[in-house]
């Protein structure tokens, strides 16, 4: 038969045990995905266009190398290694992964260990006469361990696991996202650059164009065939083309320094040469708008704090139940130092624990009802991102449909106002016209110029908002493990690659 103390022991423990098989029965509604309105295609999809096969999308994780363009690789590569606003998102990644190891350590058991040494005194009386009294001085050396554990007995902690988890995944689909962002902002800033630098040439080839027609009116009037007036309409022209080259140079620098930004480096040493734009935005694979919800960062972001919002439901209704606590201590207590790790100075103690809340003024009610309103709202966040998501798509699509159309007829536009300039020109040569219809003609055919080249940069700019639209070359599927998210964009995300790696 065995001692009382080991019996009491055993019996504590069996205890225990047969309270923790209760653990686990998770309190609050599972969590399923919020159902979103979806069309079987986009409205705005091109005649003849199909669904996306796999090998479409095999380049679209480094999404810009469809534009064949080294230089913006290489801004590319800047951007992910030093952009400082996805290492913000990096470090908050960071953060979430820390939360989730804080709450999954409520699952065990916490340990303590203690040492006190403490010297005391009490006045003794031994009886009723004056100076019957002593003083009796003593010392208290202890040592203990102590544990205790609290069984997940109604799914608290494996909700706040969850929760914990969720924002993880959240936050790191916001790293996506803004690194999504980022890059297709570097890359719509560049493409207008390079649009000024072909406007820039346009511009400087008017100027060159308008001096030869002043030329040529100066000689008209030498000759006599030209008034003053002439002369000095085509001295205006001339000057004030001169004027808007130079004018065009403050969006150029705006831009560059723009980049300078998002790459990581400061505005005053860094600089891009003129290239002109010379580029025809390229074929993007459009999926079904149902694979929008996987494609793009914030709706995943969205969803997943929709998910963290329904377990946090769950922690609120645990509080209604109550809560166990198995403690355990055990150690040494002597009045001398020298006999206090001998056997008649152990001392031990275990037992459980329960507690509950009779009685909260609706504080338990008010808590679980605030769980609730934030799901709702949680829902309604993500629903709205979906549709604005398909906003975007829609508006991207229209965008590439309509400014292909426009570049068509612009073309035209842009022959006829240089053949009307021809004639015209060739004509007040002749003497058969007024300078007033040179510079009408002029006026004409440079707007026509300019106009086309600023559609070149915004097809251009709007082929990388379909691209951003779609969801890059970003998928769901790599929400977990997210080491993938954090790994492949450089340093700045490479800082967090070893918390990451950790055993989850």
């Amino acid at each position: 038969m065995l001692p009382p103390r080991l019996y009491s022991l055993r019996a504590a423990l069996a205890c225990a045990a047969a309270i923790a098989t209760l653990a686990g029965c998770a309190v609050g509604p599972d969590y399923h995905r919020p159902g979103t309105p979806t069309a079987a295609q986009y409205k705005e999809t091109p005649a003849g266009w199909k669904v996306a096969e796999p090998a479409d999308r095999a380049d679209r994780g480094n999404w810009w190398s469809i534009y064949g363009d080294a230089r913006l690789d290489a801004l590319m590569d800047e951007l992910n290694a030093s952009n400082q606003t996805i290492a913000q998102y990096a470090a908050a990644y960071r953060q979430a992964h820390a939360l989730v190891a804080e709450a999954r350590a409520a699952y065990f058991p916490t340990l303590g260990l203690s040492a006190s040494a403490t010297r005391s005194g009490q006045q003794l009386s031994r009886g009723n006469g004056a100076g019957a009294s002593s003083s009796g001085i003593g010392n208290v050396f202890s040592t203990s361990l102590d544990a205790s554990w609290e069984p997940d007995l109604w799914g608290k902690v494996s909700r706040s696991v969850a929760a914990e988890k969720a924002g993880q995944q959240g936050a790191a689909a916001d790293l996506a996202n803004a690194r999504l962002s980022a890059q297709a902002t570097l890359a719509q800033t560049y493409f207008q650059l390079r649009a000024l630098d072909a406007l820039q040439r346009l511009l400087d080839d008017t100027v060159s164009a308008y001096a030869q027609a002043l030329k040529l009116t100066q000689n008209q009037y030498a000759q006599g065939v030209a008034a003053r007036a002439d002369v000095i309409q085509a001295q205006t022209q001339w000057q004030s083309a001169q004027a808007s080259a130079i004018d065009n140079g403050v969006a150029r620098a705006q831009n560059e320094h723009a980049i300078a930004v998002l790459v990581g480096q400061s505005a005053s040493t860094f600089s891009l040469p003129p290239i002109p734009l010379d580029a025809q935005p390229p074929s993007v694979p459009v999926d079904v708008p149902s694979a929008l919800l996987e494609r793009r960062p914030d709706i995943a972001a969205a969803e997943r704090r929709t998910a963290a919002a329904n377990e946090q439901i769950g922690v609120a209704i645990s509080a209604y139940f109550p809560s166990l606590t198995l403690s355990a201590q055990g150690g040494y207590q002597n009045s001398v130092l020298s006999n206090l790790f001998t056997l008649p100075s152990r001392f031990w103690s275990v037992g459980p624990q329960l507690a509950a809340t009779l009685f909260d003024a609706g504080l338990r009610r008010a808590q679980t009802e605030a769980a609730r309103a934030a799901y709702d709202q949680q829902v309604a966040v993500y629903r709205q991102t979906v549709l604005g998501a398909f906003q975007e798509v829609e508006d991207a699509l229209a965008s590439q449909r309509i400014l292909a159309q426009e570049v068509v007829v612009q073309r035209e536009a842009v022959d006829s106002a240089k053949q009307a300039l021809a004639i015209v020109t060739n004509e007040y040569k002749a003497g058969t016209v007024a300078y007033v219809s040179v510079l009408t003609a002029q006026t004409t055919a440079f707007s026509a110029e300019q106009k086309l080249a600023n559609l070149a940069g915004q097809r251009m700019i709007s082929s990388v908002g379909l691209v951003k639209a779609l969801g890059g070359g970003w998928d769901a599927a790599r929400i977990d493990p997210l080491a993938v998210v954090i790994e492949r964009n450089g340093p700045v995300a490479a800082r967090s690659s070893e918390q990451v790696q950790q055993p989850r």
